[in-house]
């Protein structure tokens, strides 16, 4: 008979950004056990609070599953000495397996002879083994940040407070940091009880009488209802952003919405102040009316009911009002300081020891900004524009309110620029120029911001490849992985006519104006291999088939345009409706350029033609050489490629008809060269055998 399984682990108040983690944790660590341990079982569910990490497992079997099984272990030749005698590594095998030599036999694998024994154990009653399975399952978990309290040496997220540990009806007798399970959990700190848990089935609602709604998908539920039913009442727009209903989600245990008001005099402050003073230091809601244009509300979750939920309000507001007062002030303050007096404060902020200051990086920023413009032939404002958006970019970096506010960096920037009379593409490309700023975000709208934005982040990627900072693994705490995928996004989305290389190039040579620490060839090496991942995860996003994008970067990526291009042409015929008709083509285009690795030489000598096939499939190729050259640069992939298709015919009869390895050199060197030019054109588009069919 199967009986349900709980294991409740009661703590001290865990950070809202560790909760889910740890709950899903908890959650695989216990099915990976029960399936290590071959113990039957049904589903396991998770729950959590910010109280309390919870896994309900339902229909565990009372015992574990018996096991016989065949196991092999040393070949005869090893397992018997010279005197005919098990040896030492047959002795052990029988150690390790818990099985007498006797009970060996031998069957022949693969034409070798090995020693095979039966294993079988039976298995044991589950409520004996849980005990210390639950323990090492509890000490065994791990946390972005641990404690040690009292005189234990567990580490832990939060003290461990209670325990409750049932199988069935039964408590599972455990001991961890001096406290001892058994079946009382605690409710709402200020609203509920302990309550006693007679069986795991009943958990769910013995804590929701105790004002604790266990469920972290119900609570999420709940909350999302009553914002939406407040904003269908007041007829607002309440703003919900992801994050924040995570972390509010496990900062409460009995969610109740309400909303409070504040002065509408703090909306002369720009809205992003005003929102991001409060998501981020009080955990509210924003809200806002059709026109996205924020109202002088806001709305919360309290951990509670709605008793006295008036005076609740009351209190929320008088926090958020002295928030509001300090961004107020910052904000004041921060127009009495000058663009130039900023800019003379970067002087004495670190960037990177090795890398200078903050206002060295923008003077490299300045000077990448420039050659930009220069290589893609901007016009004369955009190019004044970028200038003068590149030398103060970063002067908001010392304001008080991008101190108080590190997200709002370019925001900032961009308001009080407007306000000292920078003209509207400055002060708009000083925001846009961290964009995008994640994954998912927009690139910058305006060419000056683009180009700000791309000089910022390759000298980043650039400046940490050159004193050896390579993301590795998990590792990127410069966020280079970010940076390159933005630089990516941005040249695709205003269709710049930017090599990878030329990127490089002129930022390796504004930093070699400092000496760089590594050889620039290896560093371009590096950034080439770097941003060939960034690459690939565009293609994918965009539905390029795997073998699609292997095939088309395998001829080269460095000109991002044509690479989209030529994914989405090779795309479109290697799985549209014509798939079987491509494939021919690509036979013979495969069969063209795998001989054409043999050429020495791409000089054709159309003297030594000795058969008709050779010379109309040279014209047929002479054809379509300079369409398909004009056509790739051009970004009209899907043209090149039908221009190719059409040598499949003079290819095939070509092959039929001309020994390309001919006994005579000249004539087979010839052949050869001829192919290698077709070859040539072929791998424009793409290395066409890398296609799966």
């Amino acid at each position: 008979m199967a009986k349900d399984l709980l294991l409740e682990i009661g703590l001290e108040e865990v950070p809202a950004r560790f909760v889910r983690g740890a709950m899903n944790q908890l959650k695989e660590k216990m099915a990976k056990w029960l399936e290590s341990s071959r113990i039957g079982h049904g589903a396991v569910e998770a729950y959590a609070t910010p109280r309390r990490l919870t896994v309900l497992v339902r229909d565990v079997e009372e015992k574990q599953a018996d096991v016989s099984e065949e196991v092999k272990g040393p070949s005869r030749k090893i397992a018997l000495n010279e005197q005919g005698e098990w040896s030492k590594a047959a002795l052990g095998f029988a150690r390790s397996q818990g099985v007498a030599p006797e009970d060996f036999f031998f069957k022949e694998l693969a034409g070798v002879e090995y020693i095979y024994a039966n294993k079988s154990s039976i298995g044991t009653v589950t409520s004996d083994v849980l005990p210390e399975g639950l323990v090492s399952l509890i000490t065994s978990m791990s946390f972005p940040k641990n404690m040690r309290w009292g005189n234990y040496d567990l580490r832990f997220v939060r003290p461990i407070r209670w325990l409750v540990a049932l199988f069935g009806e039964e408590i599972v007798p455990i001991e961890i940091t001096a406290v001892q399970s058994g079946r009382t959990t605690r409710g709402h700190r200020f609203l509920g009880n302990e309550t006693v848990i007679a069986d795991p089935s009943q958990y769910v609602e013995r804590l929701r009488e105790q004002q604790v709604i266990v469920d972290t998908a119900e609570r999420e539920a709940l909350i999302v209802s009553q914002i939406n039913a407040l904003a269908a009442e007041k007829g607002w727009q309440i703003a919900i952003k992801e994050d924040l209903l995570e972390e509010v989600v496990f900062l409460v245990e009995y969610p109740n919405v309400l909303f409070g008001t504040f002065d509408e005099s703090f909306l002369n402050i720009p809205q992003e102040v005003l929102i991001t003073s409060m998501r981020e230091h009080q955990r509210y809601f924003p809200v806002l009316d059709d026109n996205g244009k924020l109202l002088p509300f806001f709305v919360t979750v309290r951990n509670g009911d709605r008793t006295s939920i008036e005076s609740v309000a009351k209190g929320n507001e008088k926090v958020l009002r002295a928030r509001l007062s300090d961004a107020k002030f910052f904000y004041a303050e921060d127009q009495k300081l000058a663009i130039s007096d900023a800019l003379a404060k970067l002087t004495s902020i670190v960037y990177h020891e090795e890398l200078g200051t903050v206002a060295d990086k923008v003077a490299r920023i300045v000077a990448t900004t420039e050659k930009l413009s220069q290589a893609l032939s901007t016009d004369a404002q955009t190019a004044t524009d970028a200038a003068r958006t590149a030398a103060i970019c970063k002067f908001d970096l010392v304001t008080q309110m991008v101190y108080e506010f590190p997200e709002l960096q370019g925001i900032m920037g961009e308001d009080y620029a407007r306000k000292t009379g920078e003209s509207e593409s400055v002060a708009r490309a000083i925001n846009e120029h961290y964009q995008p700023r994640f994954a998912g975000d927009r690139a910058p709208a305006s060419l000056v911001g683009a180009l700000v934005s791309l000089a910022d982040k390759i000298d980043t990627i650039v400046g940490c490849f050159s004193i050896g900072i390579l993301p590795t693994g998990s590792q990127d705490p410069y966020a280079l992985r970010r940076q390159a995928a933005g630089i990516v996004q941005i040249v695709l989305a205003h269709g710049l006519k930017l090599p990878l290389s030329t990127l490089f190039d002129l930022s390796l040579e504004v930093h070699a104006a400092r000496s760089l620490k590594r050889d620039a060839a290896e560093i371009r090496k590096d950034l080439y291999e770097f941003f060939s991942l960034r690459v690939k995860n565009v293609l994918s996003e965009q539905s390029v088939r795997y073998d699609v994008v292997d095939a088309v970067m395998a001829v080269g990526y460095n000109d991002l345009r044509q690479t989209v291009d030529r994914a989405a042409a090779v795309m479109a015929v290697a799985a549209g409706d014509r798939r079987d008709e491509f494939k021919a083509v690509v036979d013979s285009l495969n069969r063209v350029c795998n001989l054409a690795a043999k050429a020495t030489s791409k000089e054709v000598s159309e003297s030594l033609f000795a058969d008709e096939a050779e010379g109309a499939l040279y014209r047929a190729w002479s054809e379509v050489r300079d369409d398909v050259d004009v056509q790739v640069e051009e970004g009209r992939a899907a043209e090149a490629i039908a221009k190719l298709a059409s040598l499949k015919t003079p290819i095939n009869v070509y092959f039929d008809k001309v020994m390309v390895m001919a006994e005579d050199e000249a004539v087979r060197a010839n052949r050869l060269a001829t192919l290698a030019a077709i070859a040539s054109s072929v791998v424009k588009v793409a290395d066409f055998s890398k296609l799966v069919w």
